[in-house]
C-alpha cells in the first residue's frame, strides 16, 4: 500500500480524488492501492525546556543559557492531533512507500519530516512537488515524483531555523523577563519579532523628536501653468522675498522646451509581500487577512501557491499561459465575465515572452502568484477583491508597454530659472487593464504625486514671453510617516538598507526580515504582545514596545544584522554549502555571550509595564515556569474565565450599538469594523459581519 500525506484535509481529499482513493475512513481516504491522510499543519514541535530537565521548568537566571545536548521533537498537546497521529503512525508502519505531499516549501518539508521522524518511518519516501492544486498539476506531479533525499538540505535549513529560533527565543525571553520584567509580564524576544518592533519604535522616535522647520517656495503662474523655481527652497523669508522682488512685474520667458518619448513596462507579477501591500492600500486588509484569503483561493484551485518571494515565472509555464488566460476569460464575478474584454485582444496570436516575466533563474521553489486557469466562480466578496488584483496583474504582463511623451519646459524671469514637467499618454498599452477606478483604489500618496507630475501641458514655444503671477509660499518640513502594514511589509522586505555590511545587505536583499509567509504572523504577534497598536491605518508603538527596545542594549538582538547573518547561512545550508551543525554551534556561543552581558548589567534598569490587560500577569509563567518561544512565546497563564464575563457582555453591547447605527447595505463591504478595528465588514448569508469573527469579534448587522 502507498501512503500519501498532505498538510491539510482539503488538500488530501483533492489528491485522494485524483488517485481514486474514494473510500472515506474518517481520518484517511483509501482505494486504488493508496491511503491518503493528512496533518493539520504542525503536529510536532521542538520539545519545551522542561521536557529536557525538570530544572528548566521554573524560570531562573541561574539556569541560563538553556542548551539541550540534543534537540528533540514531541507531539503537540491536543486530543485531535494525537488521534490523527495515531492513524498516521499505523498507516506508516504498514506502508510499502510513502509520498510526502506537504506544501512545497521549507516549512512544509519540516512539518512532514518531523511526523515521519516521530513515527519512525523505515520505508522509501517520495516527494510530490507542485505549485498549484489543479487536477492537471496534481496528475503531472504524481507522474514526476522526486526522491525525498533531493530535499534533504531544504529540511536541514528549516530545522536549523527552528532550532535557532528556539535557542534565541527561549533564552532571550526568559533572560529579559527575569532581569527587567519585575515578575509582572513575559517580555517576548525573537529574531524577527524584535528587529521589526525596533523599526516601528525608531520611526516613532524620529516622528516624536521632529521639529518642523519653515521654508519658502518661489513659483509663478504662466498661461495657467505653475512653474517652480529651480534653485529650490529658501531657508529664510528674506531670501524668498528678495527673489520675489527680482521677478515681480518682469516678463516671463520660455527658454527651452524638450520632449522625450518613453515606455513603461507592465508591473511585475505578485509575490506574497507585494500582494499584501496592495491589499492593505486598496482594501485595508491586514497582512494576515490577505494571506488567509489567497490561501483560500489556492485551496479552491483558483490561484497558485501563495507563500512565495519571487515575481517571476519559470519558462515551462509559458506554454500553459493561453489556457490560463482562457480560464480567466471564463471567470464570473458578480454575474459577469468581467475579464472577457481584457483577454480578447490577446487571443489568436502568440503571447509575448518577456524576461521581466519568464526567468527560470529567478525561480527557486515556486513561481509568482497567478491564476491557475480554473474559472473563478462563487467567490466571497473579499476573495473577489484579491483575485481581481491577481487576475489583472497576470493579464497586464501580456499587454504592450505604455507609451508616453514627457515634456519639460524651462523658463526665466531675470536671473531666476523656473521649470515644469508633464507627461502625456500616447498609447495606454497595459494601462487599459486597469480602469480609472481600479487605479485610484491602489494609489498611495507617492502614486498621487506621480500622477500630478503626469499632467498634460499646453504647447509652449521657445522664446515666447508674457506676464505671469509670482507666488512665495511658506511651507514647513514634515516628519517621516508612521508605518502602515503596507509600508512595514516593504521595510521588512528591503531591510538590507538598514545594514552596513555589503554581504549581509545582499542576503537581506534576497530574503529580508522573516519569510514572506511569516511576516503577517510576526506583525500579529506584535499586536498580541501589546507592543504595537493601530491608529486608523498607522502602526503605533505602545509604551511597552518602546521601553522593550530601549531596554535591550545588545544591538544584535534588535538590528536587522542578526537576521541578515542568519538568512545568508540558512540559504547556504539549503544550497548545501554550509554545515547546519556549525550554524547551531555558533548560535550557542552567541546566546551564551548575550546571557553573560545581561547578567553583568548592574544598572538596575527596570521595565515599566504599561499594559491594558491588567489581569494578565505572569503568575503562572514567570513565577512557576512555562515556556516562551520568542517569536511564538506563550501568553502568561490566566485563570479560566466564566462562560460570560462582564467584558464579553460589554463587547456584545458595543457590537449592538455599532450595528444599530448602520443600515444593512452592500456599501458596508470592505469598510473597517467599528467594533474591533482589525477586520473589515463582509457579507454573510443572513447578516453583515466582521472578517475577524473567528478571533471573537461580535459585530453583526442583520439583513432587513
Amino acid at each position: 500500500m502507498i501512503v500519501c500525506i498532505a498538510e491539510k484535509p482539503s488538500v488530501a481529499k483533492d489528491i485522494a480524488r485524483i488517485l481514486g482513493a474514494t473510500t472515506d475512513k474518517r481520518t484517511y481516504m483509501e482505494g486504488n492501492g493508496y491511503q491518503v491522510t493528512w496533518t493539520f499543519g504542525h503536529l510536532c514541535c521542538l520539545k519545551e525546556p522542561d521536557d529536557y530537565t525538570p530544572n528548566w521548568h521554573r524560570w531562573s537566571l541561574a539556569a541560563l543559557p538553556m542548551i539541550p545536548p540534543r534537540f528533540g521533537i514531541k507531539l503537540i498537546e491536543d486530543k485531535g492531533i494525537k488521534e490523527q497521529f495515531a492513524t498516521i503512525e499505523r498507516l506508516y508502519s504498514q506502508a510499502d512507500e510513502i509520498i510526502n505531499c506537504g506544501d512545497a516549501g521549507q516549512e512544509g518539508e519540516l512539518i512532514q519530516r518531523w511526523v515521519m521522524q516521530k513515527a519512525n518511518v523505515k520505508c522509501p519516501v517520495k516527494r510530490l512537488w507542485i505549485s498549484s492544486m489543479t487536477d492537471e498539476a496534481i496528475r503531472e506531479g504524481f507522474q514526476n515524483l522526486k526522491d525525498q533525499q533531493q530535499y534533504q538540505t531544504l529540511y536541514l535549513a528549516g530545522l536549523s531555523r527552528a532550532i535557532g529560533d528556539w535557542i534565541l527565543g527561549m533564552n532571550a525571553t526568559r533572560l529579559y523577563t527575569l532581569k527587567y520584567g519585575q515578575n509582572r509580564q513575559v517580555l517576548s524576544i525573537g529574531r524577527v519579532q524584535t528587529p521589526t518592533l525596533a523599526l516601528i519604535v525608531n520611526r516613532q522616535k524620529e516622528i516624536d523628536s521632529f521639529v518642523p522647520e519653515p521654508y519658502w517656495v518661489l513659483a509663478t503662474i504662466y498661461r495657467d501653468v505653475v512653474f517652480t523655481a529651480t534653485q529650490g527652497k529658501f531657508t529664510t523669508k528674506e531670501e524668498g522675498e528678495k527673489a520675489f522682488a527680482t521677478i515681480a512685474g518682469k516678463p516671463f520667458e520660455v527658454t527651452d522646451v524638450q520632449k522625450k518619448k518613453g515606455t513603461e513596462a507592465p508591473p511585475r507579477l505578485y509575490d506574497l509581500t507585494s500582494l499584501q501591500v496592495d491589499c492593505n492600500k486598496k482594501f485595508g486588509y491586514s497582512a494576515e487577512m490577505t494571506l488567509n484569503i489567497v490561501q483560500s483561493l489556492y485551496e479552491k484551485k483558483i490561484t497558485t501557491y501563495p507563500r512565495v518571494d519571487t515575481q517571476y515565472l519559470s519558462d515551462d509555464i509559458y506554454p500553459k499561459c493561453p489556457q490560463i488566460l482562457n480560464g480567466v476569460y471564463q471567470s464570473v464575478i458578480d454575474g459577469q465575465q468581467v475579464y472577457a474584454q481584457l483577454v480578447k485582444p490577446l487571443g489568436g496570436k502568440s503571447l509575448p515572452k518577456s524576461k521581466k516575466v519568464f526567468d527560470t533563474s529567478k525561480v527557486t521553489d515556486h513561481h509568482a502568484i497567478i491564476p491557475t486557469g480554473v474559472p473563478a466562480r462563487g467567490l466571497t466578496d473579499i476573495e473577489k477583491n484579491v483575485f481581481d488584483l491577481v487576475a489583472r496583474r497576470f493579464i497586464a504582463v501580456f499587454y504592450p508597454d505604455c507609451k508616453f511623451s514627457t515634456t519639460t519646459v524651462m523658463g526665466r524671469v531675470e536671473d531666476v530659472s523656473f521649470k515644469v514637467s508633464g507627461k502625456e499618454i500616447l498609447e495606454p498599452g497595459w494601462r487599459k487593464v486597469y480602469d480609472k477606478d481600479a487605479q485610484a483604489q491602489v494609489m498611495d500618496e507617492e502614486d498621487a504625486k506621480k500622477q500630478d507630475e503626469e499632467r498634460t501641458l499646453p504647447t509652449f514655444t521657445k522664446g515666447e514671453s508674457g506676464p505671469h503671477e509670482p507666488t512665495l509660499t511658506e511651507k514647513k518640513t514634515t516628519p517621516p510617516k508612521y508605518y502602515t502594514e503596507a509600508t512595514l511589509l516593504r521595510a521588512m522586505e528591503t531591510a538590507g538598507k538598514f545594514v552596513d555590511d555589503d554581504e549581509l545587505r545582499a542576503a537581506l536583499k534576497e530574503n529580508g526580515i522573516g519569510r514572506p509567509s511569516s511576516r503577517a504572523g510576526i506583525i500579529e504577534t506584535l499586536f498580541k504582545r501589546h507592543y504595537i497598536r493601530r491608529e486608523r491605518k498607522n502602526l503605533v508603538a505602545t509604551p511597552t514596545g518602546i521601553e522593550l527596545i530601549d531596554t535591550i542594549r545588545e544591538e544584535l538582538l534588535k538590528s536587522c544584522e542578526l537576521t541578515g547573518i542568519w538568512e545568508k547561512k540558512l540559504r547556504d545550508i539549503e544550497h548545501g554549502t554550509y554545515d547546519p551543525a556549525q550554524f547551531v554551534a555558533e548560535l550557542k556561543t552567541q546566546i551564551n555571550d548575550i546571557v553573560m552581558d545581561v547578567l553583568r548589567d548592574n544598572s538596575l534598569r527596570h521595565f515599566t509595564i504599561v499594559d491594558d490587560r491588567k489581569t494578565a500577569t505572569t503568575k503562572g509563567a514567570t513565577a512557576k515556569g512555562g515556556a516562551a518561544k520568542g517569536d511564538k512565546a506563550k501568553e502568561p497563564a490566566k485563570k479560566r474565565a466564566p462562560r460570560k464575563t462582564k467584558a464579553a457582555n460589554a463587547a456584545t453591547q458595543n457590537s449592538g450599538n455599532a450595528a444599530s447605527s448602520l443600515k444593512p447595505s452592500d456599501e458596508l463591504i470592505g469598510k473597517p469594523c467599528p467594533v474591533c478595528g482589525k477586520g473589515v465588514i463582509i457579507k454573510g448569508r443572513t447578516a453583515y459581519g466582521c472578517s475577524n469573527w473567528k478571533n471573537g469579534c461580535t459585530f453583526k448587522v442583520p439583513f432587513e
